[in-house]
């Protein structure tokens, strides 16, 4: 009854689900992985973010690298404002809406560190300037979250020349230092606080967003492991149906649409 298997269609379709059994497994370990390595990473980051503050000193220093594993440290930091050599950052979106970061070189007694003051809204065209409101004079104590370097890997955004002057696409640090006559830190800070406060301020940068989890790619796995049970019970049934019509075409040979044993 069921040498009907071994005919060249079927041997097709074992072929085909004999195949697709491993492809769906491996795609879903993909996305699981995918799915432990973002969970993984969220739950650094939101320890980091609840972390309490440490000096500046103790995670960064001039010329130095700041790594992954400290991203979004809550640090403190004193020293003055150099708004001499402030930049924005282009193409910066904030709560839907097109603008820029401010950054601002904060000089300390050990090296200069950049510091993201927040956004502000674009000028009327891309190339004017924005309207940035000053930081505090004197002395000040910033506290923010520690950042790496920008790179266009690490950010997703390609860098080049020819901007506007005090206009740039990425808060590298390496290269922002080559313009300052300070040595640099090797990271810089987004703004959470200062002492003593702005009248005006740029809006601050907004908590990074760690929900998700990788809660999608566990969905995606789950989904390519369900398509396992679906082609090996597809399989199955089509097997079953193709006995059943030979078996019915055996005991009523006179049916016109019985298919050929």
């Amino acid at each position: 009854m069921y040498r009907f298997l071994l005919t060249p269609r079927w041997l097709g379709l074992h072929v085909l689900v004999l195949v697709l059994i491993p492809a769906f497994v491996f795609l879903g370990r993909w996305q699981y992985g995918r799915f432990e390595e973002k969970s993984a990473a969220g739950d650094l980051i939101t320890a980091n973010l609840n972390s309490a503050p440490v000096p500046l000193t103790t995670l960064d220093r001039v010329g130095g690298t700041v790594p992954n594993t400290v991203k979004y440290r809550s640090v403190t930091v004193g020293g003055q404002y150099d708004t001499a050599h402030e930049l924005v950052v282009r193409r910066r979106t904030q709560n839907s809406v097109l603008g820029f970061y401010v950054i601002t070189p904060l000089v300390t007694p050990q090296g200069t560190v950049l510091v993201n003051r927040g956004w502000v809204k674009a000028g009327a065209t891309a190339d004017a300037p924005p309207v940035v409101p000053p930081p505090p004079t004197g002395d000040v104590t910033v506290t923010g979250r520690l950042r790496p370097t920008e790179t266009e890997d690490s950010s997703g955004i390609r860098n080049r020349p020819g901007l506007p002057p005090g206009q740039i696409l990425l808060i590298n640090t390496a290269d922002i230092g080559k313009t300052l006559p300070h040595p640099l830190y090797g990271g810089f800070i987004e703004l959470t606080g200062q002492q003593p406060q702005a009248a005006t301020a740029p809006d601050p940068v907004p908590r990074p967003d760690v929900s998700e989890g990788g809660g999608l790619n566990l969905a995606y796995a789950v989904q390519w492991w369900l398509f396992i049970g679906v082609a090996v019970g597809g399989w199955a049934l089509l097997m079953r149906r193709e006995a059943h019509d030979l078996r019915t075409a055996e005991d009523d040979p006179a049916r016109e649409d019985a298919p050929t044993p």
